[in-house]
């Protein structure tokens, strides 16, 4: 076996955040590369690293701790990763989410659907659901989230016009993960007849939604309050937990596979395949942004304290300053 390559943090450009092991097993299975850890991360550190590659990006993928999900523990995991590689351009939220089956004209969100949140004349792509203030008047919502940063909002054009001109490499990346056997989940065998939505079938496997993501701490397993808050919200494609703690300080994009339709039958018998189809996106998403290439500039400013000019500065005993000509790095 080849051995492994060992970067310097600096060089890495790209986080990958996810929830559930689930989810950070599907990007794993989709590294063009895997990375050695640095020698230099903070001992203090707790998070938990897989370094490597995706198309020509370093990325690091970490995952929050296991059992504690909700927008807080995925602040605390981002700012770490953040102080480790301080370099980051951006941060991907992937992972999977409860679909709102139909939350407008021409949506029809179904399980294994890809939802990305983008920004509208409401919303930055994420709203905080649950985040407010209680009046006369009842609750009222307060606060707004960041938009996705411009490099990746570019990106998704281009996918899109690559997925239109049969070029997008998304079908070729899910069919790298084999984590799913496609065995169905829990049925309406049980549900009263007339509330049940029959569909008509459809040509295509995995659709994909660009709108509004909605976040919060709590999970949404009730239609009513489901259906309730999307007509609030002007329109909600999905429900998760975590990216409400990310948006606002970090540069991100929330990509979520869909599981449920986070009703009463919420079960975790699709959240293989929607965490496969979200981490597939991703990975086409990052095929067509430009690359950013950082140089270990921690280990190669060591050069100049071996320099004789340095060195015989540094011993003479009158006070002066040291000059350096050239570009700064």
């Amino acid at each position: 076996m080849a051995a492994r390559r060992q970067l310097h943090p600096s060089q890495y450009t790209v986080g990958w955040v996810s929830a559930l092991p689930v989810e950070l097993a599907a990007a794993q299975a989709l590294l063009d590369e895997i990375h050695e850890p640095p020698a230099s991360i903070n001992p203090i550190e707790t998070n938990i690293y897989t370094l490597g590659q995706v198309a020509s990006h370093n990325v690091v993928l970490a995952a929050l701790h296991y059992s504690r999900i909700g927008p807080s523990p995925a602040a605390w995991v981002t700012a770490q990763m953040r102080a480790a590689f301080p370099n980051l351009q951006f941060i991907l939220v992937v992972g999977i989410g409860g679909g709102v089956p139909q939350s407008g004209s021409g949506v029809d969100v179904r399980l294994g659907d890809i939802v990305v949140g983008k920004p509208n004349e409401a919303h930055g792509g994420v709203v905080q659901y649950g985040s407010g203030k209680v009046t006369l008047g009842g609750f009222q919502r307060t606060g707004f989230l960041n938009s996705p940063p411009t490099v990746l909002s570019k990106a998704i054009t281009e996918l899109e016009a690559r997925r239109l001109r049969e070029q997008f490499p998304f079908s070729q990346y899910l069919s790298q993960l084999t984590l799913y056997d496609h065995v169905g989940g829990d049925t309406c065998a049980q549900c009263k007849r007339e509330r049940i939505v029959r569909r008509s079938l459809r040509q295509k496997d995995v659709m994909i939604y660009y709108g509004t993501i909605a976040s919060g701490n709590k999970v949404i397993k009730n239609a009513r309050e489901r259906d309730q808050l999307s007509a609030e919200l002007g329109g909600i494609l999905c429900f998760e937990m975590e990216a409400a703690g990310l948006m606002n300080d970090s540069p991100c994009l929330v990509i979520r596979g869909i599981c449920d339709y986070a009703d009463s039958h919420k079960n975790k018998r699709w959240q293989p395949y929607a965490a496969e189809t979200a981490a597939a996106y991703a990975k086409a998403l990052l095929s067509v942004v430009p690359s950013l290439q950082m140089s270990d500039y921690g280990s190669a400013s060591t050069w100049l304290f071996e320099k004789p000019e340095f060195i015989e500065w540094k011993d003479e005993p009158r006070s002066g300053q040291f000059w350096l000509h050239g570009l700064r790095k």
